[in-house]
């Protein structure tokens, strides 16, 4: 550019050099001005700001605008947005707090229960189906209290089935002068009389177990005879525990309605025409003391329950139709007193109780383990009361 065209365009010279400048001169001078602006010089605005100023002063000027909107909220408004978070936070602040203080104290209550409690327990998965008999009693469990909440915390039982589930019925099949039918009519009989022995929410409460009862032949005099009179006068001689499982309903009741169940049924021929019906199975009751006053804790009670039932052809014996023959019944208790003959199951708790519930005598017998399932009842038929390693 010209020394004349920068006079046109307004650049001026300094006084005292004639009005000109070299062009050495120049650059240096629009370079130094260049970096003299600061960044925060003012910039003109663009198109788009330029429409949205304009559509706003005329909404101002018809009265669109609230009052104070170029300024921000007055004091006024302020106070009055400040006084509403306080009464929401009063309408909802305090419940929340109040129900985090809750969860504190019982986590379980949190849908999910992520802090590894019933829910936990209820994602371990089920053993299958006891096919034969076992080898060993089942291995150690972590050591966890029971609870209202989790019953089976810290058992073996945990993996067990639920009650009936338990009893599984194999598949019946033709055995002498039987047909598979009647052989499958044998097992569905043999499974509801365990129910009703041991799974019945009556006979649990110690109520007289009429079912089980009636499906006994009524030609077992001696064996119903005594059931009746150990029912009604119960003493060591006449115990209804050796077929039923009952608790005091004045004393304890079941936590939950879960009795844990595993065991095996098979069948055989017998002598007499017969399918004689063996099962075997452990029965796991969670039970808690009755009364206000009464501390929150959780006992197990384990029985097990070993059987031969026959079912004859009562076209060839004098036998009742529809009706069972109990040949044996052997039972082995873990977490009852000792030599209390009054008809119940009375488990022992971390926390003594009211005096009036029975203690018994101390266990003389040996230590045993409840959960094994591996050797033969009839082999304890003799043994005194024991202790139970664990529950």
């Amino acid at each position: 550019m010209s020394d004349r065209s920068r006079e046109e365009h307004g650049s001026g010279s300094p006084e005292g050099d004639g009005g000109s400048l070299s062009d050495e001169e120049w650059a240096r001078f629009v370079q130094d001005s260049a970096r003299g602006i600061p960044d925060s010089a003012p910039k003109e605005p663009s198109a788009r700001a330029r429409m949205v100023t304009e559509r706003l002063r005329q909404q101002e000027a018809r009265g669109e605008l609230p009052t104070g909107w170029r300024s921000g909220p007055s004091a006024q408004e302020t106070r009055r947005r400040a006084t509403r978070r306080r009464r929401l936070w009063a309408v909802v602040g305090l419940p929340v707090a109040a129900a985090l203080a809750v969860v504190a104290m019982r986590p379980s209550l949190l849908p999910g229960d992520p802090f590894g409690g019933r829910d936990a327990e209820a994602a371990v998965p089920p053993l299958p189906a006891e096919t034969a008999a076992p080898t060993a009693a089942p291995g150690a469990v972590d050591a966890r209290t029971p609870t209202l909440e989790r019953p089976f915390a810290g058992s073996p039982a945990l993996r067990w089935a639920d009650g009936a589930a338990g009893i599984v019925v194999p598949e019946a099949a033709p055995v002498g002068t039987l047909s598979k039918a009647q052989v499958e009519k044998a097992l569905r009989q043999s499974r509801q009389l365990l129910i009703d022995a041991n799974l019945d929410p009556a006979t649990l409460r110690g109520a007289r177990p009429r079912a089980a009862l009636a499906a006994i032949d009524p030609r077992q005099k001696d064996l119903l005879t005594l059931l009746n009179t150990a029912l009604s006068k119960p003493d060591e001689a006449h115990d209804p525990l050796s077929m039923f499982s009952r608790f005091d309903p004045r004393r304890l009741r079941l936590v939950g309605e879960v009795v844990k169940t595993r065991g095996r049924m098979t069948f055989t021929a017998g002598e007499h025409a017969s399918v004689v019906v063996h099962a075997d199975y452990t029965f796991v009751y969670p039970v808690t003391r009755v009364g206000g006053d009464a501390p929150a804790e959780v006992a197990r009670t384990i029985v097990r329950r070993a059987l031969d039932l026959e079912f004859s052809d009562p076209r060839r014996y004098a036998v009742t139709p529809g009706t069972i023959t109990v040949v044996r019944y052997d039972r082995d208790v873990g977490n009852t007193a000792c030599d209390v003959h009054d008809g119940f199951l009375h488990p022992s708790f971390p926390t003594a109780g009211a005096t009036d519930e029975p203690t018994g005598a101390a266990p003389s017998g040996p230590t045993s383990d409840p959960y094994d399932r591996s050797r033969d009842l009839s082999d304890r038929r003799d043994e005194p009361c024991g202790v139970t390693s664990r529950t």
